[in-house]
């Protein structure tokens, strides 16, 4: 090559002729001189030295090769535009030129590329210039920069570059090297960064450069100029993060290879300290000087994000490098000492520290784990100073953002104080106090407040102070080193909530309140006038005035719930009168239009001021405001706040406004938790709640008239409102599934102690009182958030409506299930919309998820009223469906919403399909009877046609058929029978206590149950007749009347036992509402006779305790029962003798049908009469005939003088029945009577007389407005009296029943005792000391000691009443004040008093032998009246003394006194 070029220098004769190129120079010296090899060595270094001396290298190319040279000028190979730049020689040819270069000049190639290489890229960075600088390079430069570095990558392959060199020559044009082409030679493989930055000589300088350059990149990415390539700057910033990462955090373990590899972990780590460092710097200053951050501290701080590092294989770095900035945010300037934190806490919440530095700690709090970001803080505070502004900003920041903070701070700090109080360290325990403290402000949403957390941690005898007495002076040492820097709201928890100390220790709290006070005294603020229920842990105290209004209302709440004037309000009219009258007393006495019905403000004014706690100027002058006050405004439905309102509850409205354009903006979604905080401290400052109140575990709720303060009510619309808009305006765009937690912070936040009473009375005028007036938009909403309550229902505390049907609360579940009635037409529509909305909105939520995933967000019952609601409205939902794919979810948020179309798309959807393969989410038949019995049909949405049609559909063709494993009733009509009972009467019975939630004017009055379910039954009971061949089989029915009264017990208090008799009231109605023939269950042929044992067993268990009549059943079960009989008698071959033998068996065991027959002939005749000559042409069956004959003969002995023949077949009792009614009937008219006839009637039925008697005299003082005056009734017991003794008939047996018939044995025996006990209840039997006590004055006190068994009677008798009075059965009693001769008869205790007084003169005069068999009775009176037993015990024979005492005087004679009052306690 070189022979080549020679001749054509020397023919050249241009002006350079007479030079020689620089071979023949060399050449020359060659031929003179000798060979030398250290010469040439030499030489050889000389070369090198020049070539890394600044010079042009394309103008050395130039002088060596000569002008053809000229082709290689880099300059040109590197210009894109240029022509020569696209005739260039290729990479092989540059190549060759180079190798022969450096072969010629004695270099390696590697040292000659290199050098060409830097030079070309030093030339790319100078020509970016002023003005102003940059990292970055225009595209004219990357495209020169391309091709340099193509030639680069091709000398790198071939083994022609030197990396060592090349970084050394790079680092002497440092000042003009731009950060991009640095990254582009690291993405190209030319150089990494690593092995750049290794080669650096200066460790500092490298430093100070690196930082320079990353802040002004991170600037450049800020400013977002349209020159500027965001992609290429962020992929700079991230290659360039990562590489300091892996070097600077590497693990300490691995080995290093050489000295340049040491030096770079520490250039890594110094460089990211110091970009945090200024970041940190630039946040603290734009926190004085104003709310604008350096560009380059937000970009810097982006780079804190998972997804920069996920081509990292592993994460021990990045959490090694999070761990490290963990520690230098909490150590950075550790200027603030523990008493400015405490002073200075509440400025550090969470909504007041900047979003820069909260996304930092959500960042750091994503990377690593909760636990670890804990541990590392407790590291932390162990061992450095902390900077306590970013440590407490940082634990708001965690309680908020992070769900299970909650607990995990809350165990933070329980350990902190049982380390502290372990080692009595306080420099455990002052972290403890400001970790609770900042979380607490932070709101009950978040965490607990402050006032339940020092209750909670020494307010008991388990707390860490009680341990010892060093303890508890470790503690009062560290409150008062606090007191000077404390605020009021910490000073008052401490003075009102004091730690628990033993009697012995009291100075030390004596102390301690005496130094808070005085601190409380110097900062003017007065415990005496601070409010009843001032929130004493969330920031300033509140106006008086206004804290006022807010303990009027928990005053207002307490007394609604317990009744009584609060204890808070009591004390504070003593102790805190100054507050009490100035404050307290205005806010409740503000004027009104009083209700008509005194409502709990009334009730509670009206209480007080017969406390004497209102004086009376301020009652009087409260009255006259009222009187002349305005008509109150109609309440407002839920809308808007007005846009101009000011104030807390403004800035409350533009917090909102931020948070519903952060949920309906994607991007901001990691930001809804700061909006969350935020709102919550606007809340807290318009509700002012109380946290020095224990929790309730029930939220009073008046359902009837919801009341909310205008305060409560403008803020909870607000919060509605915006939970609705955001629910629309986030499902716009991004269906449930994927919009969040933004929906649960939410509830959670309106879930608050103080907020959620609020919510759920403000939905309770909505959904119940306004329901039909919401728009689609708010019915949506509602659903979803009533969704979300319920799913946290089991946290919340339970709602208390004070109505007795819900005695034990409801959960919230329940509660929102209660505030959708179905009962009308309106109530129905309303309940398929919010059904049909809440339903969607919880598949759409979790659409592939399990069947848990429902149960949890899902309540049962919401999902049965939406089956109910489509079933009955939609008859095409009564047809098999086809599955359909997609939820409607989002025509749902649409104003104009098909709501029809969205139930049947959600009926037919996949997942509500197998949502209803869950046994509980199933419409059993139960389940529809109890929604069904509850519409109105006077009401209801569908024709009488239409309704009979779906019943007839529900019944027979849908839930007969279906298995009694699925809700069904397994193909029997008996089981549907059965089950439509119960629940009619289930219906009856708690209806009483939900008739009152809807407007009165729809209530049905005077009606049982729904009359088409009840024609239901009756048509069932008819066919389930006709399948069992003419028999009614009605004996199932009192096989479950039996099982529900079993269930309930016996009756032991009135409460139970008046319970127990609305039930079998309910029972008689179903009964009377079937056909006659239920009473009867079978014929038997042999011998003819109707099984009515079932019903003639209740009769006689349960119903006969239901008379009123002294004896006798009510008139319409009566008639029912012997329509019943005839019916069923006229299907046998002799229905005569069919009847006669039913009667005859009950006379043996039902007495009592017999004697209500008796009593109701006049009026069943006529029927029964009619009833039995439409089958038959013969006179009544000869068992009808006798009762019949039996009134004729009763009526003929009280006009006749002679006795009437009684006929053999009657029995003594009935013909008894017929007299005693014939009596009572005859004595009603005014005059005197005779009864001279009962000298004629034999033994037995003047005591079965007798005892009808008794009962009808019992009967009139139980119930005097049914019965006739009990004198009368007297007049015709003691005739009766009389003529049984004339006869020497033992009478008194009487009141000494038994089913043995023991001391009756003479006359009647057993069958007179059993009869007895069977027509008479419960109630009269245990009354009859009643009976005997008030005719014993009227008979001859003489003819009756001399009875022998009349002491024994009349001693028990009189205990038996004094056991009745103790029991407060005699408290039924009327007492009639305007019959004075009679007070002391019906009055109990008069009656009693004249009964010991009868007893104790009575005893000393009966015969000796009467006093046998008296020691039971002597046991049992000596605890109830010692003065009766005392007499007793005298009367009783003495055994004989074998060693009397001479000297013992006799007993005296009894006390006058013991004759005049029983000491009965």
């Amino acid at each position: 090559m070189s022979g080549s070029r020679a001749p054509a220098a020397v023919s050249d004769t241009g002006p350079g002729a007479f030079r020689k190129s620089w071979p023949e120079l060399l050449a020359g010296r060659v031929k003179r001189q000798k060979l030398n090899p250290e010469r040439g060595q030499k030489l050889q270094e000389a070369a090198v030295h020049l070539l890394r001396s600044r010079q042009n290298l394309d103008d050395l190319l130039l002088e060596v090769e000569g002008p053809q040279c000229k082709k290689l000028c880099l300059g040109k190979l590197m210009d894109c535009d240029s022509s020569e730049g696209h005739t260039s020689p290729s990479n092989s040819f540059i190549g060759s030129a180079l190798q022969d270069q450096a072969s010629t000049l004695g270099v390696p190639v590697g040292i000659l590329s290199a050098r060409m290489a830097a030079c070309g890229i030093g030339a790319i960075c100078q020509a970016i210039g002023p003005p102003r600088p940059t990292e970055l390079l225009d595209a004219e430069q990357r495209k020169k920069l391309s091709s340099l570095i193509e030639i680069t990558q091709y000398l790198v392959a071939n083994s022609m570059f030197c990396r060592l060199f090349f970084c050394q020559e790079l680092w002497k044009m440092q000042d003009s090297l731009v950060l991009e082409a640095v990254w582009h030679l690291h993405k190209q493989n030319i150089v990494s960064l690593q092995e750049l930055l290794e080669r650096h000589s200066d460790v500092q300088v490298l430093v100070v450069w690196l930082c320079r350059s990353l802040g002004l990149l991170c600037e450049q990415v800020e400013a977002a100029s349209p020159s500027v390539d965001v992609n290429v700057t962020r992929a700079v910033l991230a290659d360039f993060l990562q590489m300091l990462v892996l070097r600077g955090f590497q693990d300490p373990a691995e080995g290093r290879r050489t000295v340049e590899q040491e030096k770079l972990p520490q250039v890594a780590s110094e460089i990211l300290q110091s970009l945090l460092d200024c970041v940190l710097e630039a946040l603290a200053a734009s926190e004085q000087e104003g709310p604008a951050v350096p560009g380059a501290a937000q970009c810097w701080l982006n780079m804190f994000s998972g997804q920069m590092y996920c081509s990292i294989i592993t994460m021990d770095a990045p959490k090694r490098f999070f761990t490290h900035a963990l520690t230098q945010i909490l150590t950075h300037s550790p200027v603030l000492k523990a008493s400015d934190a405490v002073q200075m806490q509440r400025e550090w919440s969470f909504a007041r520290t900047p979003p820069l530095l909260t996304g930092l700690y959500q960042k750091l709090i994503v990377l690593l784990s909760p636990e670890e970001f804990l541990g590392h803080m407790q590291e932390v505070l162990d061992t450095r100073e902390v900077n306590w502004r970013l440590v407490l900003s940082c634990v708001s920041t965690l309680v908020v953002c992070l769900p299970e903070a909650r607990q995990l701070v809350g165990d933070w700090v329980a350990r902190l104080v049982a380390r502290a109080f372990e080692n009595f360290d306080p420099e455990s325990l002052v972290p403890a106090f400001l970790i609770e403290r900042q979380a607490a402000l932070e709101g009950p949403v978040f965490f607990p407040p402050y006032a339940d957390w020092f209750k909670a941690t020494f307010g008991s005898a388990r707390g860490p102070h009680r341990r010892s007495k060093k303890a508890l002076v470790f503690l009062f040492t560290f409150l008062s080193d606090l007191v000077p820097f404390e605020g009021p709201q910490y000073l008052k928890v401490h003075v009102l909530h004091p730690p628990l100390v033993p009697e012995r220790l009291r100075p030390l709290l004596s102390d301690y309140v005496t130094l808070a006070r005085t601190r409380l005294a110097d900062l003017k603020v007065s415990i005496e006038d601070m409010g009843l229920y001032e929130d004493l842990s969330s920031g300033d105290p509140a106006q008086p005035h206004r804290q006022a209004l807010q303990d009027v209302e928990k005053a207002l709440e307490v007394f609604e719930h317990s009744g009584r004037i609060p204890t808070t309000v009591m004390e504070a009219s003593i102790f805190r009168r100054p507050y009490y009258l100035t404050y307290f007393l205005p806010a409740l006495l503000r004027p009104r239009v009083l209700p008509k019905t005194p409502d709990p403000r009334a009730a509670f004014i009206e209480s007080l001021k017969r406390a004497d706690k209102i004086p009376p100027s301020l009652y009087s002058d409260y009255r006259h405001a009222c009187s002349a006050a305005d008509q109150k405004k109609p309440e407002r439905p839920m809308e808007k706040a007005d846009p101009g309102t000011s104030g807390a509850l403004g800035a409350l409205e533009a917090a909102l406004r931020t948070f519903q354009a952060a949920v309906a903006d994607p991007v901001q979604e990691a930001a809804v938790s700061a909006h969350i905080a935020v709102v919550s401290e606007r809340l807290l400052a318009v509700l002012e709640p109380d946290d020095t109140l224990a929790e309730v575990p029930v939220i009073p709720l008046d359902v009837l008239s919801p009341e909310l303060g205008q305060p409560e009510q403008e803020a909870v619309d607000l919060l509605l409102t915006c939970f609705c808009q955001s629910l629309a305006a986030a499902s716009s765009s991004t269906p449930p599934q994927r919009q969040g937690p933004w929906a649960e912070l939410f509830v959670r936040l309106l879930c608050g102690r103080a907020v959620l009473p609020a919510v759920l009375t403000r939905l309770c005028q909505l959904l119940l009182h306004q329901g039909p007036h919401l728009s689609a938009l708010h019915v949506v909403g509602l659903a979803a958030l009533s969704v979300h309550l319920s799913e946290l229902g089991p946290v919340l505390p339970h709602v208390d409506l004070g109505l007795p049907a819900f005695a034990q609360g409801l959960s919230i579940a329940a509660f929102l299930d209660m505030l959708l009635p179905c009962r009308t037409g309106i109530s129905l529509l309303l309940c398929g919309r919010f059904c049909t909305a809440a339903i969607a909105y919880v598949l759409c939520k979790s659409p592939s998820a399990s069947s848990d995933t429902g149960h949890g967000r899902l309540s049962p019952r919401l999902v049965k009223k939406f089956q109910f609601v489509v079933l009955r409205l939609f008859p095409e939902a009564q047809e098999p469906c086809s599955v359909l794919g997609d939820i409607p979810w989002r025509p749902l948020c649409l104003p104009s919403v098909d709501w029809t179309k969205a139930a049947l798309h959600l009926w037919g959807h996949r997942a509500f399909r197998q949502l209803l393969e869950e046994r509980e989410f199933q419409l059993t038949y139960r389940d529809w009877l109890q929604l069904e019995l509850g519409i109105q049909p006077e009401a209801d949405i569908l024709s009488d046609v239409e309704r009979r049609d779906f019943h007839q559909w529900a019944i027979h063709q849908h839930y007969l058929p279906e298995p009694i494993s699925e809700g069904g009733c397994g193909g029997d009509l008996e089981v549907a029978c059965r089950i439509l009972t119960e629940e009619m009467i289930d219906h009856c019975q708690s209806s009483r206590g939900q008739e009152r939630l809807e407007n009165p004017d729809l209530v049905p009055r005077g009606r049982m149950v729904n009359p088409d379910i009840l024609s239901r039954l009756q048509e069932m009971v008819a066919e389930l007749e006709l399948r069992q061949g003419g028999t009614a089989g009605g004996h199932f029915l009192f096989e479950v009347f039996r099982r529900r009264l079993q269930a309930m017990g016996s009756p032991v208090t009135v409460a139970s036992s008046l319970l127990r008799q609305q039930e079998l009231l309910l029972h008689k109605r179903v009964l009377l509402s079937l056909p006659p023939t239920v009473f009867f269950a079978s014929l038997q042929r042999q011998p003819a006779a109707v099984d009515c044992d079932e019903f003639l067993c209740w009769v006689n268990s349960e119903l006969r305790n239901l008379c009123c009549h002294g004896g006798a059943l009510t008139h319409d079960i009566t008639a029912h029962f012997f329509r019943g009989l005839l019916s069923i008698s006229v299907r046998d071959q002799d229905p005569s003798l069919l009847v006669s033998l039913t009667l005859a068996a009950c006379q043996t065991e039902c007495p009592i049908i017999l004697i209500s027959a008796l009593l109701w002939w006049p009026r069943l005749a006529p029927v029964l009469t009619c009833q039995w000559r439409q089958h038959l042409q013969s006179p009544l069956p000869r068992g009808l005939q006798q009762l019949a004959e039996a009134r004729a003969l009763a009526w003929s002995c009280l006009s006749l003088d002679t006795a009437p023949p009684t006929p053999a077949s009657q029995p003594s009792w009935v013909s008894a029945a017929a007299l005693h009614l014939a009596i009572q009937e005859v004595w009603r008219e005014p005059g005197k009577k005779e009864l001279q006839w009962l000298d004629w009637q034999q033994e037995e039925v003047l005591l079965f007389l007798l005892f009808f008697s008794m009962m009808g005299l019992l009967s009139a003082q139980l119930a005097p407005h049914e019965v006739s005056d009990s004198l009368r009734t007297v007049d015709v017991c003691v005739p009766i009296l009389e003529c049984l003794q004339k006869r020497k008939t033992a009478w008194v047996a009487l009141f000494q029943l038994t089913e043995t018939g023991a001391g009756l044995s003479r006359v009647a025996g057993a069958g007179l005792s059993r009869v007895l006990l069977q027509v008479a209840s419960d109630q009269h039997i245990r009354m009859l000391p009643l009976a005997f006590f008030s005719l014993l004055p009227h008979l001859d006190p003489d003819t009756l000691v001399r009875e022998d068994a009349f002491l024994h009677v009349a001693v028990d008798m009189y205990l038996k009443l004094v056991r009745l009075f103790v029991a407060g059965e005699t408290s039924t009693l009327p007492t009639q004040a305007a019959q004075s001769q009679q007070d002391h008869q019906r009055d109990a205790l008069g009656l009693i008093t004249k009964a010991r007084g009868f007893l104790l003169q009575s005893i000393p005069r009966c015969p000796e032998r009467s006093c046998l068999n008296l020691m039971e009775l002597l046991e049992a009176s000596k605890d109830l009246d010692p003065e009766v037993s005392a007499a007793l015990r005298k009367k009783l024979p003495v055994p004989p003394n074998l060693d009397p005492d001479p000297d013992r005087d006799p007993d005296p004679d009894p006390d006058p006194d013991l004759y005049r009052e029983p000491r009965l306690f």
